[in-house]
């Protein structure tokens, strides 16, 4: 072998020793996999996929790699992007809203799954007696807030209504469960209430235009197809002087008067505090309680300025 030769094939070692070490600090430094199943593109699921981010990659700096994939409001696709979350060894999943946590449920009982923007989990996995554990592999946090005292919200802001229109998408068990339950404590005040269902925007024009003929303002739950549609909703409801109460914060910033709502982000970052815990082998899932965010009492600046409206006391301004 000539000089050349040999100095070529020196090189050629070295580049190789330091490729095969690059690989591996690469491999240490994502330690654990991740995937996400979002369920569609909008304000409060991107909130919660970006605070879940956040919080795993503080609790476990350069040490997570993210699969983030959406489903884009097709509750077969979260299945697909589940079974590829298994056949890659994922080490745990973020399923976030309700379709996507029962793709995960039903695929695997053996990778942690934890959900967000998952209102009712004893309906969405079964459980007759609910103790606020659900056991296995799946926990996860609730976007449910307190509809009682949603409905002593209405009556505060709007003591002289008489007939709330209730309007939510059909499709989606949380808003069934929160429209019943809202329409059971209004009635109990004293409001009448008539539903109002949707199945997609194409159906929003004739629904809305029943709903200001015969209502004093509408309810919105935490509904996905609500928030995809918001702008929508917002373009009708507003011109024609029909005020609504919201669900969650980020409805509220798009076209209702004021909630008792939660924030989202926070959610999803105390989704990926639990995560931690548990690829970090500190907590074992089967045992960790669904938790539940903090709420606050909002109202919308500029549609109550429009509508004529004087905020209510103890409620804060929301920042858009």
């Amino acid at each position: 072998m000539n000089r050349l030769s040999k100095f070529t094939a020196l090189l050629l070692a070295i580049l190789l020793v330091l490729s095969l070490a690059a690989c591996s600090a690469g491999e240490s430094s994502a330690a654990y996999k991740v995937g996400i199943c979002q369920l569609v593109q909008h304000d409060a699921h991107n909130s919660a996929t970006q605070g879940f981010m956040d919080a795993l990659n503080e609790v476990l700096p350069g040490q997570v790699s993210f699969n983030v994939q959406n489903a884009s409001n097709e509750i077969p696709v979260c299945t697909s992007i589940v079974n590829q979350f298994i056949a890659e060894d994922t080490d745990l999943i973020m399923a976030n809203a309700t379709p996507a946590l029962q793709a995960a449920a039903s695929a695997t009982a053996e990778i942690p799954i934890l959900g967000t923007s998952v209102t009712d989990y004893a309906a969405v996995m079964g459980i007759a007696d609910f103790s606020g554990t659900v056991g296995g592999n799946v926990s996860g946090t609730s976007d449910l807030v307190s509809v009682e005292k949603q409905a002593e919200m209405v009556q505060a802001w709007f003591p002289d209504a008489k007939n709330i229109g209730m309007l939510f998408c059909s499709a989606e068990a949380n808003s069934r469960y929160q429209v019943d339950v809202m329409t059971e404590a209004l009635e109990q005040i004293g409001y009448s209430c008539t539903e109002f269902s949707f199945t997609d925007a194409n159906d929003l024009p004739s629904v809305l235009t029943g709903a200001a003929e015969t209502c004093d303002l509408l309810y919105v739950p935490t509904d996905n197809a609500v928030a995809a549609n918001a702008a929508i909703i917002d373009n009708y409801c507003r011109p024609e002087k029909l005020p609504i109460i919201g669900g969650d914060l980020g409805i509220c910033k798009s076209c209702t008067v004021a909630t008792l709502g939660l924030d989202y982000y926070d959610l999803g970052y105390k989704t990926g505090l639990m995560a931690g815990d548990i690829l970090t082998g500190s907590a074992d899932i089967s045992q960790m309680p669904v938790e539940y965010a903090d709420c606050s009492y909002v109202y919308n600046a500029d549609i109550c300025a429009e509508l004529g409206i004087i905020p209510v006391e103890g409620y804060s301004a929301i920042e858009n």
